[in-house]
Order: C-alpha cells, then sequence, then structure tokens
C-alpha cells in the first residue's frame, strides 16, 4: 500500500506531467493505487495524491450495496475534458483532505479524451457521480484541491476545523 499525502503538503499543488511510457512500472503503480484506494474506502485516487507528480488516476464507483468492484475500475491517462454541460451540487471529501466534506458545484456531465495502462486512446462520456468523481481527480493533476472550490466562508470553516484538528 502507498502513503497519501495530504494538506497542506505543497506537492498536491504541482502540475502533473504526462505519461509517455505505458510499462511495467506505470501498471504496477495503478495496482498499488488500487489497493491504496480501496484500503482508504476511497472512490477515487490520483498519482499525485501517492505523490507521484504524472497525469494519472482511477476511479472505482460503489454499486447500490457500497461495494466496489475491479471490474467498474476506471483507469485514466493523459485526461483531457474535451464538453463539459450543466451544474450539480455534490458533497465532495477527499483522501489528502481527511475527515472535510463540503458541497462543491461541478459540471453534470462531460466528456474526455484519455489512455488506458497500455497507452490506447479512449474516449469517456459521464454524467453526475462520475463526472464530479472525474473533475475531482482531474482537479488533483492540476494541483487544485476541492477546497479550492469552496465559498470564502465554507473556505474558513475547513481553516478553522484544520487549526482544531492540529491542536488535538
Amino acid at each position: 500500500m502507498l502513503e497519501v499525502i495530504t494538506y497542506p503538503n505543497p506537492l498536491l499543488r504541482q502540475i502533473s506531467k504526462p505519461i509517455e511510457n505505458f510499462d511495467e512500472s506505470l501498471h504496477q503503480l495503478l495496482d498499488a493505487m488500487y489497493e491504496t484506494m480501496l484500503n482508504k474506502n476511497g472512490v477515487g485516487i490520483s498519482a499525485i495524491q501517492v505523490a507521484k507528480p504524472i497525469r494519472a488516476l482511477l476511479i472505482c464507483l460503489p454499486d447500490e450495496e457500497g461495494n466496489q468492484h475491479k471490474e467498474n475500475l476506471l483507469e485514466i491517462i493523459n485526461p483531457e475534458i474535451i464538453e463539459k454541460n450543466g451544474e450539480i451540487l455534490f458533497n465532495e471529501g477527499c483522501l489528502s483532505v481527511p475527515e472535510f466534506y463540503e458541497e462543491v458545484k461541478r459540471y453534470s456531465s462531460l466528456k474526455i479524451h484519455y489512455q488506458n495502462r497500455y497507452g490506447e486512446n479512449l474516449q469517456l462520456e459521464a454524467n453526475d457521480y462520475l463526472a464530479v468523481a472525474l473533475q475531482h481527480e482531474i482537479d488533483h493533476l492540476n494541483g487544485i484541491l476541492f477546497i479550492d472550490k469552496l465559498s470564502i466562508i465554507k473556505r474558513k470553516k475547513f481553516e478553522k476545523e484544520l487549526k482544531q484538528k492540529r491542536k488535538s
């Protein structure tokens, strides 16, 4: 299992670099990220969250019973949003911002170009929860956290909670 870095670690603000080598070391990283994500009860994880500044992310949405199945795993490399529409408010959390959840405004649907672990070019259309998860993880690749999307009042609430946690 990999260590998940947490806010305010400056690595989280780094812009991740495109992946060019779709080799065994990438496959091992993706597999380790998957195990880490499941172990931490996450639905998504980006490589930068495990201190690897490369454009790779995973998403595995749970089914109606809350179970995550490997056949539903999306391994997304070098994603590029090509279309975005609508608006949705979604209560988000983050493995790198533990124990804090807040509503964030996102696009309700989007289309992306990406590559899989073998470098094959693919396209994906996503709505609602999947669209939100994709935007959240793609933001990570660009050095953006969901707390950056909060209103000033909600951001101050977060900073106050963070200070209290550090004291205890």
